[in-house]
C-alpha cells in the first residue's frame, strides 16, 4: 500500500486533530468527506478552487415539504464548510492577488464576509465608525482586507474588459452567468456607494503604527473547537499570522493611491493624493525590501503610476518637473507647443527612454485633434510619425501602416525630414553593426517602393545612406532601379508599388469604429455609421462597445427595427445619450436625445414616446443640477409634463421606473402636495408604488403643520413602510445573528424593496418631507421591545405607538435604515438641529459618547449662534440633558456632569453630589467652577474640599460662591441673567473641546 493510501485509510478510520503524513490539501479533502459527506472532487485540485466547492455547497438553499424554497440552513454542516473555505484563504494567507485572480467578486465578497462574521467584527455597524485601535488584531485586519479588497474591486472595475467570444448558447450556462454578471453588478453598486467609507477606514488604518494579525489555520480550528478560546488566545495579540505596520503601511498605501488615481479622472486634485501615497509606497519598499512582503506589489505597475502622477500634477512653470520627457510632453500637449514635441522625440529615438505605447498615445491623441478640424497638426501628425517609424525600425518592429499611409505620396519637405531623422537617430561612431544594418535594410526597401527617380536620388545620395551601404550594395540598388525605370515610363498605367497599396478594408473599419466609440456629435455619427454599412453589411455596429448599455425595456423595441443603419444609430444615439446623462453632461445628452427623437418620429410613434420621456428625465435632471440648487422654482412646462408623464395612458409604451421614481421625487422636492394629493388618478396610484408612496407623503405632510396632525394619512403611510420593512418566515435570522454587509434581506410584502425606498427616499431635498420620513423610521426602531434607548424626532406623536406582529419586523434593518437617512439629510442641510438630535442619539444608542455629546452640542450651537442666544428649549429638553450627563460621566468628565444637573428643570443634585464625590476625573475639575451658579453645590463643594484638606479648590469655590449676582436676595431677573451666562460661556467650553 502507498503512503498516500495509508494516511487515507488511517484518516477515514480515525479523525485526527492534525494530519500525519498527509499534505494540507488533502486533509481538508478528507474532512469535507466525513464531516460533509461531499462528492470528491477530481485529484489535487487547485487551492483556491476548494473555497468555490465549499461555499457553493454552504450556500445552496433547502427546500422544505411543501417544496418551498428556503435560505441556507444555518446547520453544523454548513459552518464547518463556510470553515474549510476559511482555511484555505488562510493557507493562502490571505493574499488578495492569488484570491482576486481565481475567484469571481460574488464568492470573495461572501469569503470575506465570513471573514468578519468570524473575527466578531460588530453586525450593522459601519466600519468607519469603529476605532480599530481598540479592536483586537485579527478583528482590525478582518476589517482592513475587507476594505482593502472592495476599493481594489473598484478600480479594477474601471477597466476596459475584453469581451469573450461566446461559445455554443447553453441555457443553464448563459443564465448562470447572467445571475453572477447581475450579482456582481449589484455588488459593486454597493461598494461604490461605501467607497468614501473605505477610504476613511484606509486612511485611520495609516494612524495604527502597530502590528496586526491575520487568521491562521490553527486560530480558525481554536474558534470552531471552543467557543470559549474567542475572548482568550485567538483574540490576544500573538495569535496568527503576524503582519507588521510596515507592510500594512505598504500596501495600505498603494491601494489608496490607485483608488485616488481612478478618482482623478473626475477630480484633477485627488492625484496630488494619489502621488504622495504611490512615493509612500516606493519609499516603503526600499526600506523593507519586496521580498519580505507578505503580499506582493506590483513594481512595474507602481513604477507607471508614479510615471503618471509626476506628469499629471506637474505645472506649466516648475522648472524641475520639466526634467522627464513625460512631463514635457504633457505640458506641450495642454499649452499647444506641438513643434516642441516633434524634438522631444527626435531626442529621444538615441536615448530610446520613451515606450511605444507612450509614443503611439501621443500620436493617436495629436491625431484626433487634426481630425476636430485643425489643419495646422497634419504636418506635426505626419514628423511624430516619421520618428515613430525610425524608432520602431531600430528596434527591429514592423513599420506601422500609418506611415506607409502618410508616404503614399511622397515630396522633397517629407524626404528631408525624414533623412534629418535617420541621420539624429544613429550615432554611426557608437552604433551597434545590428542597427547599422537595420537602418541600411529600411531606407534600401524605401529606394526600391519609390517610382519618382529624384526622390530615390535623394535618399542614395544622403551621407547617411553613402556610410551605412557598401559600394557593392549600392551598385546592386542602382541596376534594380535601372532595370525598372524602363517599365515605369513605357507603361500606360504605372506599377503600384507596396507603399502605394492603401490601407486593407478591416484597418479602414477599425479606425472608424474607434471614431465612433469617441464621437458625441450626432451628425458625425451619422455619417460614421454610413461609412461603415457601406463598407460592410454583416456586422452590427452597436455592440462594438460594452459601454453602450440601453435599458432591456428599450432594447426590445430597438433591435426589432429591420433597417440595420437605422436600428444601429438609434441604439447608439440613445447609448450615448443615456451614457452623457449619468456623467451630468447635459449638453452633450440633449443634442444626442433630440437627434434620436427626430430620428424615430419618422416610423416609430412608440419610440417616439420614449424619447420624449427620456427629454422629460434629462429636463429635470438639468434643473436640479442648475437652478434647483440655488432653490429657483422649475418653469411651469416642465411641472405640467411631468404631470402628464404621470397621467399618461398611451398603451404598449416600455416604460423605466426610474422615470416615475424621479418624476414623484421632483413634485415632492417642490412642494406639488396638492396635486399629489387630490388630482393624481387612482388607477396610478393603484399601478405605480412610487406614486402611492408620494401620494402619502405629500398629503402627511400637506397636513402637519396645521392645527390638528392627520393620524389616518399618517397611519397608511405607516402600514406602508411595516410592509416594506418586513421579512417573510423563511428569511429568519440565524442562530448566530450574523448580517451580511453587502446582502440585506429584502421583503417581497411592500409595494416595492427597502432599497428602492431608501434610494428613493435620497433622491428628496424638501425638509418637511424628510423629517416627515425620517420620524417615522424612528418611531418604528423605537416600537422594538428590547430597545433600551428611544431615539427622539420631530413629529414622532403622529405614528401608531404598536405593531400587532413585532417578529415580522426586520428591525435590524430598520437601525441601518436610520443611520443612513440621518445622513444623508445632514448632507441636505447640515445645520438642522432635530437632525442633530437623532445623530446624537444613535451615537448614544450605540455607546459612542464622545460623538453623541459633539452633536448634542452642535444641535444647540446651530440654533442658538454659538450659545450666544438661549438654546430652544425643545432642543435641550430634559431626556437630552439627561443623555449629555450619562456621556459626561462614562467619559468620566464628573465635573461636567455636575454642571449639566443644574440644566434640568429640577436641579438633580443627588447626580451632581455623587460627581463630585469622584476623584479620577478626566475634566479640567476646579477651572469649571466658574460655571457653576447653583449655591447649593458650591456649598456641597467647599464642604467636599475642606473635608479632604484642599485649601487651594476650596478657596477657588468660595470665590464663585462670593459673587454679588449670586446672591439669593436678587431679583429673579438677575438670577437668570446669571445662570444665563454662565451656560453661554459652559457650552462654547465644551464645544471647544468636542468640536
Amino acid at each position: 500500500m502507498s503512503a498516500e493510501a495509508a494516511d487515507r485509510e488511517a484518516a477515514t478510520s480515525s479523525r485526527p486533530c492534525t494530519p500525519p503524513q498527509t499534505s494540507w490539501f488533502e486533509f481538508v479533502l478528507e474532512e469535507a468527506l466525513l464531516e460533509q459527506h461531499l462528492q470528491k472532487p477530481s485529484p489535487d485540485p487547485p487551492p483556491v478552487q476548494l473555497i468555490v466547492q465549499f461555499l457553493e455547497q454552504a450556500s445552496k438553499p433547502s427546500v422544505n415539504e411543501q417544496n418551498q424554497v428556503q435560505p441556507p440552513p444555518d446547520n453544523k454542516r454548513n459552518r464547518i464548510l463556510k470553515l474549510l473555505a476559511l482555511k484555505v484563504a488562510a493557507h493562502l494567507k490571505w493574499d488578495l492577488d492569488v484570491l482576486e485572480k481565481s475567484l469571481s467578486v460574488p464568492v470573495l465578497n461572501m469569503l470575506l464576509n465570513e471573514l468578519l462574521c468570524i473575527s466578531k467584527v460588530p453586525p450593522g455597524t459601519k466600519h468607519v465608525d469603529v476605532d480599530l485601535s481598540s479592536l483586537p488584531p485579527t478583528t482590525a485586519m478582518a476589517i482592513l482586507l475587507y476594505n482593502r479588497w472592495a476599493i481594489r474591486t473598484i478600480v479594477q472595475s474601471s477597466f476596459p474588459v475584453k469581451q469573450v467570444k461566446p461559445g455554443p448558447p447553453q441555457l443553464n450556462v448563459m443564465n448562470h452567468i447572467q445571475q453572477e454578471k447581475e450579482l456582481t453588478e449589484n455588488i459593486l453598486k454597493v461598494l461604490k456607494e461605501q467607497a468614501a467609507d473605505s477610504i476613511l477606514v484606509l486612511e485611520g488604518a495609516l494612524k495604527l503604527n502597530k502590528d496586526l494579525y491575520v487568521h491562521t489555520i490553527r486560530t480558525l480550528d481554536l474558534l470552531a473547537m471552543e467557543p470559549g478560546m474567542v475572548n482568550g488566545e485567538t483574540e490576544s495579540s500573538t495569535a496568527g499570522l503576524k503582519i507588521s505596520a510596515e507592510e500594512i503601511q505598504c500596501q495600505v498605501c498603494y491601494d489608496l493611491g490607485a483608488i485616488y488615481f481612478q478618482q482623478g479622472s473626475t477630480n484633477a486634485a485627488v492625484h496630488e493624493k494619489a502621488k504622495e501615497k504611490f512615493f509612500k509606497t516606493k519609499e516603503l519598499i526600499a526600506k523593507n525590501g519586496s521580498s519580505s512582503l507578505h503580499f506582493t506589489i506590483d513594481e512595474e505597475r507602481l513604477a507607471g503610476y508614479c510615471q503618471a502622477c509626476e506628469v499629471l500634477t506637474s505645472s506649466s512653470d516648475d522648472a524641475s518637473q520639466q526634467a522627464t520627457p513625460y512631463s514635457q510632453i504633457h505640458s506641450c500637449l495642454k499649452s499647444g507647443k506641438y513643434q516642441d514635441i516633434v524634438k522631444i522625440f527626435l531626442e529621444d529615438n538615441l536615448t530610446l527612454s520613451l515606450p511605444e505605447q507612450f509614443r503611439q498615445s501621443v500620436l493617436r491623441e495629436l491625431f484626433q485633434k487634426a481630425q476636430q478640424g485643425n489643419d495646422a497638426l497634419d504636418e506635426v501628425c505626419f514628423k511624430v510619425c516619421v520618428c515613430n517609424t525610425i524608432c520602431d525600425v531600430l528596434q527591429g518592429r514592423i513599420i506601422d501602416i500609418q506611415f506607409c499611409q502618410l508616404f503614399l505620396k511622397p515630396s522633397k519637405e517629407k524626404i528631408d525630414f525624414l533623412l534629418e531623422v535617420c541621420s539624429g537617430s544613429i550615432n554611426l561612431e557608437n552604433a551597434s553593426e545590428e542597427l547599422k544594418r537595420r537602418m541600411a535594410s529600411f531606407l534600401k526597401n524605401l529606394c526600391l517602393g519609390m517610382e519618382d527617380l529624384q526622390f530615390v536620388f535623394m535618399i542614395s545620395s544622403h551621407e547617411l545612406f553613402i556610410k551605412l551601404l557598401k559600394d557593392d550594395e549600392r551598385k546592386l540598388l542602382i541596376d534594380q532601379m535601372r532595370k525598372r525605370s524602363p517599365r515605369i515610363n513605357l507603361c500606360t498605367k504605372p506599377v503600384t508599388s507596396f507603399y502605394d497599396i492603401p490601407a486593407s478594408a478591416s484597418v479602414n473599419i477599425g479606425q472608424l469604429e474607434h471614431q465612433l466609440i469617441l464621437s458625441v456629435d450626432p451628425w458625425r455619427i451619422r455619417q460614421i455609421l454610413i461609412e461603415l454599412h457601406g463598407m460592410t453589411s454583416e456586422r452590427q455596429f452597436w455592440t462594438i462597445s460594452n459601454k453602450w448599455e440601453v435599458p432591456n425595456v428599450y432594447g426590445n423595441v430597438i433591435l426589432g427595427i429591420k433597417d440595420s443603419l437605422t436600428r444601429d444609430l438609434v441604439y447608439i444615439l440613445m447609448a450615448k445619450g443615456l451614457h452623457c446623462s449619468a456623467i451630468k453632461d447635459f449638453v452633450h445628452a440633449k443634442q444626442l436625445f433630440a437627434a434620436c427623437l427626430e430620428l424615430v418620429t419618422e416610423f416609430s410613434p412608440k419610440l417616439r414616446q420614449v424619447m420624449l420621456n427620456e427629454m422629460l428625465l434629462l429636463d429635470i435632471y438639468t434643473h436640479e443640477a442648475g437652478a434647483g440648487v440655488s432653490g429657483e422654482r422649475p418653469p411651469s412646462d416642465l411641472i405640467s409634463r411631468v404631470r402628464g408623464y404621470l397621467e399618461m395612458r398611451v398603451p404598449d409604451i416600455p416604460l423605466r421606473q426610474v422615470i416615475a421614481e424621479e418624476c414623484v421625487a421632483f413634485l415632492l422636492n417642490w412642494c406639488e402636495n396638492e396635486y399629489l394629493t387630490m388630482q393624481v388618478p387612482l388607477p396610478l396610484v393603484q399601478t405605480n408604488p412610487y406614486v402611492k408612496l408620494g401620494q402619502l407623503l405629500a398629503a402627511t405632510c400637506k397636513e402637519l403643520p396645521g392645527p390638528k396632525e392627520s393620524r389616518r394619512t399618517a397611519k397608511d403611510l405607516w402600514e406602508v413602510v411595516v410592509q416594506i420593512c418586513s421579512v417573510s418566515n423563511q428569511h429568519k435570522r440565524g442562530n448566530d445573528g450574523r448580517v451580511s454587509l453587502i446582502k440585506h434581506r429584502e421583503s417581497t410584502l411592500g409595494i416595492m424593496y427597502r432599497s428602492e425606498l431608501l434610494s428613493f427616499i435620497k433622491k428628496l431635498r424638501e425638509p418637511l418631507v424628510l423629517t416627515t420620513i425620517l420620524s417615522l423610521f424612528v418611531k418604528l426602531h423605537n416600537v422594538r421591545e428590547d430597545i433600551v434607548n428611544d431615539i427622539a424626532a420631530e413629529h414622532i406623536s403622529i405614528w401608531p405607538s404598536s405593531i400587532p406582529n413585532l417578529q415580522s419586523v426586520d428591525f435590524e434593518a430598520v437601525a441601518i435604515t436610520v443611520k443612513e437617512l440621518v445622513s444623508y439629510a445632514l448632507t441636505i442641510n447640515a445645520n438642522n438641529h432635530f437632525w442633530l438630535i437623532i445623530q446624537a442619539d444613535i451615537y448614544f444608542a450605540t455607546n459612542q459618547y464622545s460623538a453623541a455629546l459633539h452633536y448634542y452640542l452642535q444641535a444647540g450651537a446651530v440654533c442658538s449662534d454659538f450659545f450666544n442666544k438661549m438654546v430652544p428649549p425643545d432642543v435641550y429638553t430634559d431626556q437630552v440633558i439627561k443623555r449629555m450627563i450619562k456621556c459626561c460621566s462614562l467619559l468620566n468628565c464628573h465635573t461636567q456632569v455636575a454642571i449639566l444637573c443644574q440644566f434640568l428643570r429640577e436641579v438633580d443634585y443627588k447626580t451632581a453630589f455623587k460627581a463630585l464625590q469622584e476623584q479620577n476625573s478626566h475634566d479640567a475639575m476646579d477651572s469649571y467652577y466658574e460655571y457653576i451658579w447653583d449655591v447649593t453645590i458650591l456649598e456641597y463643594l467647599t464642604y467636599l474640599h475642606h473635608k479632604r484638606g484642599e485649601t487651594d479648590k476650596r478657596q477657588i469655590a468660595i470665590k464663585a460662591i462670593g459673587q454679588t449676582e449670586l446672591n439669593a436676595s436678587n431679583p429673579e431677573e438677575v438670577l437668570q441673567l446669571a445662570a444665563q451666562r454662565r451656560k453661554k460661556k459652559f457650552l462654547q467650553a465644551m464645544a471647544k473641546l468636542y468640536f
